[in-house]
């Protein structure tokens, strides 16, 4: 018994020393530099890779992510009488929940893991001791531009999911199962607020990317540098940023309606 409390302890201790080391690094993370050329040009080049690279898989997702709404919010709301409130239906869905939720989870899986793997095969060859050697900061240099990219790149990572989602919501709902498309454009437009919807929407997503794109980069700096520890950091990264913005998503929408 008391070697599980002691493991229980260590367990703790273990945890929040790394939660400290998270905050740390964030604090030191978030200074790219002086030269703004430079920052900027670092900035632009991982924006390519996290947001660029991520793109189709955000629009497929959410063309089949909206069909699937447009199915089932149809099979619902016609038991009802209320089929022409569909458009309405996968609209607010999509852009308060689903457009942001689905979105991290997805650029957790993609773009997350692929930080984690890169930053933690740069530690395990010493470029990041290299680069100290030499006098360049790898906060800098390394981590600045990465958790700017994916700040700025999640929101309209987002709005293109729940575009594309509204888009597909529309297929089904129009094309396949006739419902009027003045009704679905329309009840959708009645009732979409811009700030109510919209703007919590990406507010939301950008809490996300920077949440994502942390655990990221502090998975793969922090991480043991073998193929072993490289491999542990990624699956962590992607465990602990999917559960991060499950959280993250109670407590904003808690918030946000007014909750807490």
């Amino acid at each position: 018994m008391f070697e599980q409390i002691q493991s229980l302890g260590r367990t703790g201790l273990a945890s929040a020393a790394s939660i400290g080391r998270a905050g740390v690094f964030l604090i030191r993370g978030i200074n790219p530099g002086r030269n703004s050329k430079a920052v900027a040009a670092r900035i632009v080049r991982q924006m390519y890779n996290l947001g660029v690279l991520s793109l189709v898989i955000i629009l497929v997702a959410g063309l089949f992510v909206g069909m699937v709404l447009g199915l089932q919010g149809y099979n619902i709301l016609v038991s009802f009488g209320s089929e022409e409130a569909l458009g309405q239906m996968v609209a607010l869905s999509l852009l308060r929940e689903f457009g942001p939720v689905v979105t991290a989870l997805l650029f957790a899986g993609r773009a997350g893991s692929a930080l984690t793997a890169e930053i933690g095969l740069m530690k395990a060859t010493e470029q990041l001791s290299a680069m100290e050697m030499m006098g360049v900061d790898p906060m800098q240099r390394i981590i600045a531009p990465r958790l700017w990219a994916g700040f700025l790149v999640m929101p309209v990572l987002a709005a293109m999911f729940s575009l594309v989602g509204i888009w597909g919501g529309a297929l089904v709902a129009i094309d396949m199962l006739g419902v009027y498309d003045g009704s679905y454009w329309g009840n959708m437009q009645a009732s979409v607020v811009f700030y109510d919807d919209v703007v919590k929407g990406l507010i939301k997503s950008v809490i996300f990317g920077l949440a994502v794109t942390w655990v990221a980069v502090f998975q793969g700096h922090d991480c043991t540098p073998t193929s072993e520890g490289i491999g542990r950091a990624t699956t962590n990264t992607v465990v602990l940023s999917s559960l991060l913005v499950l959280g993250l998503d109670f407590i904003l929408t808690a918030v946000m309606l007014g909750g807490f």
